[in-house]
């Protein structure tokens, strides 16, 4: 039985980016997932994208960085790591819609306060939060335009990305995608200095891309639109039906018939599909107008009136819905049922505070370590029952236990908010 300690072979997996399960984040089982991924071309997307991202950046910085010829690799993780620094920065922006998959960029420290003096004008010494922002704002201007990019080839393909994740972390501490994955690497130099973008896609999100560039998608993702040729059309000239004795075949129209308001058949333009002196249409097999003919399978009948719409339709009689009126008290039966459940049990917990961790610091936590919470001292600690939190009270002593005054019962809209 586990003693709740983390063992080693947990933590290998924590730092290669392997579920407990046995799958990585995109489903695969196992360590190494086959893609099929076309780099060449994944490095004329790249190519393409070099002019905007140079753009993008000086906008951002209001500088004259320059842009070299990207390059695109297929790599994994350990030939990845040997390209970087002992610490970087990097945004987790993964596919979620249309293109799926993780996506991760990275940058060492020292080009991330670069952006950060040069977009501000104020220079500082070590990465903050507000270094992570502009990074986070240059990095979503380049995801929009990778975007737009293949957005201008395959139209129909509607694609989102999560909301971008930026850290400051050391290289061993990075989840990267699982398997072999597509590296893009973008150089920039200004005033002789040298920096560089890593772009990790990993190998769902390369193969859609792909797919997606080549065109592949065009045909499975463009939406089927049943109805484009008869809903909603004004007329519909069937060629001068004046005599159609002969047999015309099953034109599969099924419901999209609904929504004609004119049906030009050889001059007949009664509107409201007015089939009235069609004298001559015997002979007609299924024109597979279902519901919308009123299962009218033959249309031999000459000398049919206006029937307008209906065509033998059952129309339904559609009454609005009454609801009853609410009352604002509990009746008296609910307050006697309440007594049912008055000697049922629930956990009550008091909780002095909370922080986050990473695992990094976790790990290296030994006796004697402080952790500081996110109370201040003599704040109204949190009472909860079953982990929801319904007051607040102040820690007293009583004999030799610890024990809890509450001094405010939270309202029921503070408790909703609480869950939120």
């Amino acid at each position: 039985m586990s003693d709740g300690a983390i063992s080693q072979d947990e933590i290998d997996a924590l730092l290669s980016g392997v579920a407990m399960d046995g799958l990585n984040s995109s489903g695969h089982v196992g360590n190494n997932p086959t893609y099929n991924f076309d780099i060449s071309t994944l490095q004329k997307f790249a190519d393409d994208l070099k002019s905007k991202v140079e753009e993008n950046i000086n906008k951002t910085t209001s500088a004259n960085f320059v842009c070299e010829k990207p390059v695109v690799e297929k790599s994994n993780r350990d030939r990845v790591l040997a390209k970087l620094p002992e610490v970087v920065i990097g945004v987790i922006a993964d596919f979620d819609k249309g293109i799926k998959g993780n996506h991760l960029y990275l940058m060492a420290p020292d080009f991330a306060l670069k952006i950060f003096e040069l977009a501000s004008s104020e220079k500082v010494d070590e990465v903050d939060d507000m270094v992570l922002s502009v990074v986070s704002e240059f990095i979503s201007t380049h995801i929009s335009a990778e975007i737009n990019q293949i957005g201008s080839v395959s139209k129909n393909l509607d694609i989102s990305y999560m909301n971008p994740e930026t850290f400051n972390e050391s290289k061993a501490m990075i989840m990267f995608p699982q398997g072999d994955f597509v590296l893009a690497s973008y150089p920039l130099t200004l005033d002789s200095n040298a920096y560089t973008i890593w772009e990790c896609i990993g190998g769902d999100a390369a193969e859609g891309i792909s797919s997606a560039l080549s065109g592949e998608d065009s045909a499975s993702l463009a939406p089927i639109d049943l109805t484009s040729d008869f809903a909603g059309s004004s007329q519909m000239d069937l060629g001068g039906m004046g005599a159609m004795g002969q047999s015309v075949p099953n034109m599969g129209m099924g419901n999209a018939m609904g929504g004609m308001n004119q049906m030009n058949m050889g001059g007949m333009q009664n509107s409201g599909m007015n089939m009235g002196g069609m004298n001559q249409m015997g002979g007609m097999p299924n024109m597979g107008m279902g519901n919308a003919m009123g299962g009218m399978n033959q249309m031999g009948m000459g000398g049919m009136p206006n029937m307008g719409m209906n065509m033998g339709m059952n129309v339904p009689n559609v009454q609005p819905l009454q609801y009853p009126n609410l009352s604002s008290g509990v009746s008296s039966g609910e307050q006697g049922n309440i007594g049912l459940i008055m000697d049922v049990f629930m956990e009550m917990t008091v909780e002095l505070g909370r922080t986050k961790k990473s695992i990094k610091d976790i790990l290296g936590m030994g006796e004697g370590t402080i952790i500081e919470l996110d109370k201040l001292a003599g704040e109204p600690v949190d009472i909860l029952v079953n982990h929801k939190p319904i007051a607040k009270g102040e820690v007293v002593v009583i004999d030799e236990n610890f024990g809890v005054r509450v001094t405010e019962i939270l309202s029921p809209m503070e408790r909703v908010n609480e869950l939120n």
